[in-house]
């Protein structure tokens, strides 16, 4: 485990006291005993160092001593606190739950800042609002962010419909257009563009938007929809991909491709 998020910030003491699940979590799952160190994320986003002081097996908590709460830990310093001066946003047609778990997962790991169900047209036939299970999800986030260290608090928001999505889009992105991206992945190479054709009018992005298909990807119907509210169809010149690996494959490549913009800015300086 990477660091520990505690949905509480420490006392006026520096003691953060853990139980239920997350007690049963450190306790017995990771077998943490008295003395041991661990890397402490709070809700403010700070990270810091943390001891565990004590461990009441009758009552079922566990007391974490902060270290030092004036100091949080930088960058390098037992933890990878990575500057995304972009932010992803992973629009995802429903799939199957199971796979919905992975992709989830994943965008954590990749430091998403948000995630946003699609009904789309070849999404599956049932009720995606019933089915939708905010707490598994949450914990999934949880899990994910502890295991990779990522310090982005990965949200995931309640399945909508393929308009209501792009509308959630022209809110984020409201203001803010020249610094604005936004692609939908296509399997097929019709009114595509490649990644890189499509980012070359763009010098700074600031807020990034990825659409990926479910199972039986997106409709040319869908892809009109896309083109007409400015959002590019992107190909990309691989294998056809299951949706959970588009997903993971079409945010790296977004991610790599903006990093690596900016640092070839910066080195030709």
């Amino acid at each position: 485990m990477r660091q520990f998020i505690s949905c509480v910030s420490p006392d006026s003491e520096g003691l953060v006291k853990i139980s239920g699940k997350d007690y049963k979590y450190l306790a017995q799952v990771l077998r943490l005993t008295t003395g041991d160190m661990i890397c402490l994320r709070i809700p403010d986003g700070s990270l810091l160092d943390a001891t565990v002081s004590k461990i009441d097996e009758k009552d079922k908590h566990l007391i974490l001593q902060v270290c030092n709460p004036s100091f949080p830990l930088k960058k390098g310093e037992n933890q990878s606190e990575y500057e995304n001066q972009t932010d992803f946003y992973l629009f995802q047609f429903m799939p199957k739950s199971s796979k919905m778990d992975l992709i989830l997962r994943q965008a954590v790991e990749c430091g998403v800042k948000k995630v946003i169900p699609v009904i789309g047209e070849f999404c599956e036939s049932y009720s995606a609002e019933k089915k939708f299970k905010n707490d598994r999800y949450e914990r999934i986030i949880k899990e994910a962010r502890q295991q990779s260290g990522s310090p982005i608090a990965t949200e995931i928001l309640q399945p909508l419909t393929l308009e209501d999505a792009c509308n959630v889009w022209n809110e984020i992105s409201e203001g803010d257009k020249e610094k604005s991206f936004a692609c939908v992945l296509y399997e097929r190479s019709l009114k595509t563009k490649n990644l890189y054709e499509a980012l070359v009018n763009f010098k700074a992005i600031r807020h990034c938007a990825i659409f990926c298909g479910a199972e039986g990807g997106i409709s040319p119907k869908e892809i009109d929809f896309f083109l007409e509210k400015g959002i590019i169809p992107i190909h990309f010149e691989t294998n056809i991909l299951r949706c959970e690996t588009a997903a993971l494959y079409g945010t790296a490549c977004l991610q790599s491709a903006i990093t690596g913009k900016k640092l070839w800015k910066t080195m030709s300086l």
